[in-house]
């Protein structure tokens, strides 16, 4: 072998092996500090069985009427998320928040999924924590699980509230999994570890969350993102939105959905949500100038409207 090929192949092998040491080292490393952040962080909320397993509520306020909160796909902790909501309505109402498996302070889940077994499994938390009649109301993915929830238990949700929820006729859900790509890959080498240290929280600065809740989704983050019960939710999407083709709420449940004036992504965003409230006898629709996440920069807005639409509700007997 001539000299300057061996020299050139000996200092590749000597790179491979320093990147080989390096992501071994960010691996090891990722897993002791996520599991010692997670045994720091101080629980919330009340863990209640569920299939075998420790799902997380968090109940808040003591009001006549009750919400119950459901959050967007992949959020870290949902009772830190909805934080700013939870505070502007606690006042007056009877606050759940709900940490579906694989989310918050939640077990992994062991059964796939699908809206069924994710609607099944919020409802026996629901339940756990003695809730029989409530407002139903969330983020994004909600309003796919919510559509079934509401149908499934007519009896039990008496109003449903989208910040910003999914529409079943969504164009590209069943492409999302393909996006995800090496994200399990990057969060077990640690790499996503290294990459949110530099970007930093996206709530840094946010008047409506404290250091707690920014400590809770920061922590969080490493322990669920890109996790099992993530991954295979994600790769559920396309059949829970083909799942909720044709599905619209019960004819006499009042909706309010609040959505994005502009969704760069979904031209046709305001008038699926449009076409959704024209499926029941009472609907309430608010543009909020904000991207998809409303609550976090808009949570006063979001909060006073939400007061006003129950305030508003058609008196029943």
């Amino acid at each position: 072998m001539k000299k300057p090929l061996k020299i050139t192949l000996i200092s590749l092998g000597t790179v491979v092996a320093l990147v080989g040491v390096t992501l071994a080292t960010t691996s090891i490393a990722n897993v002791v500090l996520t599991n010692k952040e997670v045994a720091d962080l101080e629980p919330y909320g009340e863990l209640v069985e569920v299939d075998g397993k420790q799902m997380n509520v968090a109940v808040f306020g003591e009001g006549e009427q009750t919400i119950v909160l459901t959050p967007g796909a992949g959020t870290a902790s949902p009772v830190a998320d909805f934080a700013p909501v939870i505070a502007g309505l606690e006042d007056e109402y009877r606050i759940i928040a709900v940490e579906p498996f694989g989310y918050g302070l939640s077990d992994q889940a062991d059964t796939p999924r699908t809206t069924d077994n994710i609607v099944r499994e919020v409802h026996e938390a629901v339940a756990a924590v003695g809730a029989e009649e409530y407002i139903l109301m969330g983020h994004s993915i909600t309003g796919i699980y919510g559509l079934r929830y509401a149908n499934t238990y007519p009896d039990e949700v008496t109003a449903f509230v989208g910040i910003d929820t999914s529409v079943p006729e969504q164009p590209g859900m069943d492409e999302v999994p393909g996006i995800i790509g090496a994200g399990p890959a990057l969060r077990g080498l640690g790499i996503m570890r290294v990459v949110t240290s530099l970007a930093g929280s996206p709530l840094e600065g946010n008047p409506a969350y404290s250091d707690l809740d920014r400590e809770r989704l920061d922590v969080l983050t490493m322990r669920n993102s890109m996790a099992p019960t993530y991954i295979d939710e994600i790769n559920h999407l396309g059949e829970n939105f083909a799942g909720a083709a044709g599905e619209t709420f019960p004819k006499d449940l009042p909706l309010l959905l609040m959505y994005q004036a502009k969704n760069p992504d979904f031209p046709t965003w305001n008038a699926m949500h449009e076409a959704q409230a024209e499926t029941v006898d009472y609907a309430v629709t608010r543009e909020i100038d904000a991207d998809h996440y409303l609550h976090h920069t808009k949570s006063d807005e979001v909060v006073a409207e939400t007061k006003a639409f129950l305030a508003g509700l058609p008196v029943t007997d």
